[in-house]
């Protein structure tokens, strides 16, 4: 199989998956494109993962070899099955049954989503990337892979460091993309675009150079800019929950045995997410079918809550989630981080800011006061990490 260069949206044949140790770096740029070069296809292990869970997803995925970060080879499975012919990277993400699930994303994709996005943005040859978030998501990995396919000039951190990626911008990199908690410290003076994605963002207004994304590994990472669908790029709901086709699909998830589960119906992808879509196809996103929260038979959605009680001039951050309850079925609980941690607002007066934008059943019936919210590396409030206490 021969290779092919990885120059303007061309992508190699691959033949077996390689899992290299997700460090930021030219390093990484380097092994992405001699993988892809040798034929192969890119598996990226998350360096932060314990030896339990890194063996885990190994043992899920089989990769053929496992390279470490600076190239040396840590392990090998002579038996590992090979990937498809444009198979091009093969994603881990836990979904939400906190199992690693490898999505498989084809080099057809993988070009669709960067030309759609490199249009929409109107990106050209004085631009340059930064990637500062986590390699092993697709959020980071994406701005890396859209730099590569399309060759766009790219900076690669290791991590989101305040003054290393201020230090980026000043020196001209132009476009990034962020979490809302990275964008909160860092702002987005000087940069032409900043891409926000990885949660909610509850920030009501954000500047004209940040584009608000929603999409996920199986989409290849954002198809929804500032809730329009990029161009190729379809959604439609059905009984509440969104659905997507688009070029960008992934071709499926991949099994132990390497073939490949397809869950695409006709082309068409179940998000797992509810909304609705206008007319003029402006999306709109409520949150995970499997986060609603159902309170006396009455339907609540966590994100709606917490955007409330964040406009509490005493709350810094919130997080909300349903729990067990004899009476209700269950009870909407707030989990907040107070501005002033010896003066935290009470439940009756949070319930009674709620109440003033939301029907009261969506206020909270439980407080928990905490330092910090569990978050996952892309900033989203781990909801499966929440204790009641």
């Amino acid at each position: 199989m021969s290779a092919v260069t990885t120059d303007a949206r061309t992508l190699p044949d691959v033949g077996r998956l390689v899992g290299v140790e997700a460090r930021g770096g030219p390093g990484f740029v380097d092994r992405l494109r001699r993988t892809w070069d040798d034929g192969d296809a890119l598996l990226p292990i998350d360096p932060r993962l314990p030896p339990p869970a890194r063996q885990d997803l190994i043992d899920r995925l089989r990769p053929a070899r496992v390279l470490s970060a600076a190239g040396d080879v840590v392990a090998r499975d002579p038996g590992a099955p090979p990937v498809a012919e444009d198979d091009a990277l093969v994603v881990a993400t836990s979904g939400s049954t906190g199992a690693p699930k490898g999505v498989v994303l084809t080099g057809a994709a993988l070009a669709a989503h960067a030309a759609a996005v490199h249009a929409h943005l109107g990106v050209g040859p004085d631009d340059r990337w930064l990637a500062c978030l986590p390699l092993a998501h697709i959020g980071g990995l994406g701005v890396v892979v859209r730099a590569v396919v399309d060759d766009v000039g790219l900076v690669v951190h290791d991590g989101f460091d305040l003054a290393a990626v201020a230090s980026a911008r000043d020196a001209g990199a132009t476009l990034t993309s962020l979490v809302p908690t990275a964008l909160d410290r860092l702002g987005s003076d000087g940069w032409r675009w900043v891409v926000l994605g990885g949660s909610a963002d509850t920030v009501a207004a954000r500047p004209a150079n940040v584009v608000r994304t929603y999409g996920m590994t199986e989409t290849g990472g954002g198809v929804v800019y500032d809730r329009h669908p990029l161009p190729g790029v379809a959604l439609e709901a059905r009984d509440g929950q969104l659905w997507v086709r688009s070029p960008t699909l992934a071709r499926g998830v991949r099994q132990p045995d390497g073939s490949v589960l397809d869950r695409r119906r006709d082309g068409w992808l179940a998000t797992g997410d509810a909304g609705r879509v206008e007319a003029d196809g402006t999306v709109h996103v409520d949150g995970r079918v499997d986060e609603l929260i159902v309170t006396g038979g009455e339907n609540v959605w966590p994100t709606v809550v917490e955007r409330a009680v964040l406009t509490h001039p005493e709350v810094a951050e919130v997080a909300v989630a349903g729990r067990p309850d004899p009476a209700w079925g269950e009870q909407v609980v707030a989990w907040i981080v107070p501005v002033d941690r010896t003066a935290p607002p009470s439940l009756a007066a949070l319930r009674d800011h709620v109440a003033v934008t939301l029907p009261r059943h969506a206020a909270p019936r439980r407080l928990v006061v905490v330092d910090a919210l569990p978050r996952t590396p892309l900033g989203k409030v781990a909801r499966r990490a929440l204790s009641a206490g």
